[in-house]
Parts: C-alpha cells; sequence; structure tokens
C-alpha cells in the first residue's frame, strides 16, 4: 500500500514540476501510468507575497498550515511543499501541523552529502538566499553554503518573480542566471542548489558552469520513495 502525499503548493510552476515528475517518475516504481494518490492545495501565490513583503513568518506559516489541515481532510499520509522560500517558516509549521512533512532543504543537503559535494552556492529569491534555510540545513551535514553578492541576489529575485514564476523564460534572463552560478564556481563552489522550484524548468546540468541540486525534483523523488517505501 502506497502513502497519499499531499503537497502544499505556493507558486504555480513549481508546484506543477513537483506534480508532474512525481507521476512520470513513478512509473518507474509502481508500473506503467501508476503513481500513489497525491493532493494539492493552493491558496493565493499572492497572500504568500503580502506576508514575505511584510517580514510575516507568522502570516506565512498560517498560510502553510491551512493547506495542511485541508489536505489532512483529503486523507494526505505526509506533506510536501515545493517551495524553498516559504521553508523560513518551517519551524512555526511543523509542532502545530496535523501531518508530518519532508523539509526540501534537508532532502536537498542529504543529496549533496551522498554526492560528496562541499561548498554549495545558493541561489533561489532574495527572501530565501538571505535566510538561514539552507546554510543551517547543509551544515548540519558538514558542508558550506556561499550566497551571491547582493546585486546578483536582486538580479535573482527579479528573475525569479517577474518572469518564472509568471512561465516567462527569456534568453536573456537565463544567460543572466548562468553568469550569477558562474561568479560561485570562482569562488570554489563544487556545486550550486537551485533553491527556487522554478529554477530547474530553465537550468540544469546541461547549461548551468556548477553541477545543479534540482530542489524540485529531489523533494519530488524523496517523497515517492517515502510513499513507495523505498
Amino acid at each position: 500500500m502506497t502513502l497519499h502525499i499531499g503537497i502544499v503548493a505556493c507558486s504555480a510552476e513549481g508546484a506543477a514540476l513537483c506534480y508532474r515528475t512525481l507521476c512520470s517518475e513513478a512509473a518507474a516504481l509502481l508500473g506503467p501510468h501508476a503513481h500513489p494518490e497525491i493532493s494539492l492545495h493552493s491558496l493565493s501565490l499572492a497572500d504568500y507575497v503580502h506576508c514575505l513583503e511584510r517580514g510575516d513568518l507568522n502570516g506565512v506559516a498560517e498560510l502553510m498550515l491551512n493547506s495542511a489541515h485541508k489536505l489532512a481532510a483529503a486523507g494526505a499520509d505526509f506533506l510536501i511543499c515545493p517551495d524553498n522560500t516559504i521553508h523560513q517558516a518551517f519551524h512555526l509549521v511543523a509542532p502545530r501541523s496535523p501531518r508530518p512533512w519532508q523539509h526540501i532543504a534537508e532532502v536537498v543537503a542529504q543529496a549533496a552529502r551522498q554526492q560528496g559535494y562541499r561548498r554549495l552556492g545558493i541561489t533561489g529569491t532574495r527572501w530565501l538566499v538571505d535566510s538561514e534555510v539552507y546554510p543551517a540545513a547543509l551544515a548540519a551535514h558538514g558542508i558550506d553554503a556561499l550566497r551571491p553578492p547582493g546585486a546578483e541576489r536582486d538580479t535573482l529575485a527579479r528573475i525569479i518573480m517577474d518572469e518564472l514564476v509568471n512561465g516567462v523564460f527569456l534568453p536573456d534572463s537565463v544567460a543572466r542566471l548562468q553568469a550569477v552560478i558562474a561568479g560561485l564556481q570562482t569562488t570554489g563552489c563544487d556545486a550550486v542548489v537551485l533553491g527556487c522550484t522554478e529554477l530547474p524548468l530553465v537550468l540544469s546540468d546541461a547549461n548551468s558552469p556548477l553541477p545543479t541540486l534540482d530542489s524540485t525534483r529531489l523533494l519530488a523523488r524523496a517523497a515517492l520513495a517515502r510513499a513507495v517505501g523505498t
């Protein structure tokens, strides 16, 4: 018997990629066309953004818990959130959650350790890059984290929030993202965390100056393994 996965969605593109990955990769574990039961709940991204702009992590937590309770009522056995930024509020969510979670940064940190990486560059929204979400998770596995300089954090934020979350993928913006990663490479990073769940839509090992840790797909794969008991 497989477990029922609940997705606490935030931005549409990242949540959609996570859902597609769950469905498409489950067949290798469960057989053609098969995947675990999956429920997804999403409040408005604008509600999350308003809280983030005010630095209101309690508000973010309440939004996440709203979805968590609805997914629990729908029968979800455990929860995932394919959005790195709002994991800043995870410490406020976990103690009050009706169901257990898989933490996206912990999943990425475990993958980084297994692959032998020692120093990771962090990319994502300004809120995420400025936070301790990844530095804390990586430090627990003995891995260093490096943030891009301030101006490059602003570039990441603009491309993510103005373009990627809206399904807009521009070649010039991809080149700017590649330049940010190239800068991290010069500082000794041996891989980069794609710490926005939309970044894997335009970046991968095929076009990144550094090996990538795709937070969206890594989370989906970890959830699949948990759901099928592997």
